[in-house]
């Protein structure tokens, strides 16, 4: 009993460390600090939980239906790798020239859905992950410990974001602009980093 109870709790915690690295929760918040500069601090934390919440969302979805969809749909995972990376990338260039895009800034967009939630925080990456941590739970206690740390690697992300907008009280508005430029630098290393990533996947292919 105890065995199977430690196995399940190390499944678990190897799940938790495996998609916190993945998703990096200290690495996005400069750039949702960027992205939400312009907001009220009670629409700061209501777009945090909305990512963390966006992201949950989907990260579960592909966990019970990603290959299903992926094989439906005939899209490889370097497809999906790709296309995040080119949607990263388009951010990354309006933080770096400040050029706010209406799609990206207007009343109605909400970027805790695109470009954090998705693809940013439940990218390719963590997708992949989830999938094949789902294709080794062959027990209750190790579908638990899943469940258990995919939830908490989504708090841990909330809290991160939370945290992070008290920074922008400090930093002042020459601060957000340094902040955004940091931000789509980082976002677009990301974003090229992405795409070499789908395009080494075909060329394993070929």
């Amino acid at each position: 009993m105890t065995l199977a109870n430690s196995s399940a709790f190390t499944f678990a915690l190897q799940v938790f460390v495996t998609l916190f690295v993945i998703m990096d929760p200290p690495g996005a918040t400069p750039i949702f600090l960027a992205l939400v500069a312009d907001k009220s601090s009670q629409i700061r934390k209501r777009l945090a939980w909305q990512a963390a919440g966006v992201s949950l969302v989907v990260i579960a979805i592909f966990a019970l239906f990603g290959r299903l969809i992926l094989n439906y749909l005939n899209i490889s995972i370097a497809a999906l790798q790709g296309a995040g990376g080119l949607l990263l990338l388009l951010v990354s260039l309006e933080l770096l020239t400040g050029k706010d895009s209406t799609a990206a800034n207007g009343p109605d967009a909400n970027i805790a859905l695109v470009p954090l939630g998705t693809p940013l925080l439940a990218g390719p990456g963590a997708i992949v992950a989830t999938m094949i941590f789902v294709g080794q739970v062959h027990t209750t206690s190790h579908a638990v410990g899943l469940i258990a740390a995919v939830i908490a690697v989504h708090l841990a992300i909330a809290i991160a974001l939370l945290s992070s907008t008290t920074i922008l009280r400090v930093i002042r508005e020459a601060g957000v602009t340094l902040v955004a430029r940091i931000a789509g630098l980082l976002l677009a290393a990301i974003a090229v980093q992405m795409v070499v990533d789908s395009v080494k996947a075909f060329a394993s292919t070929w």
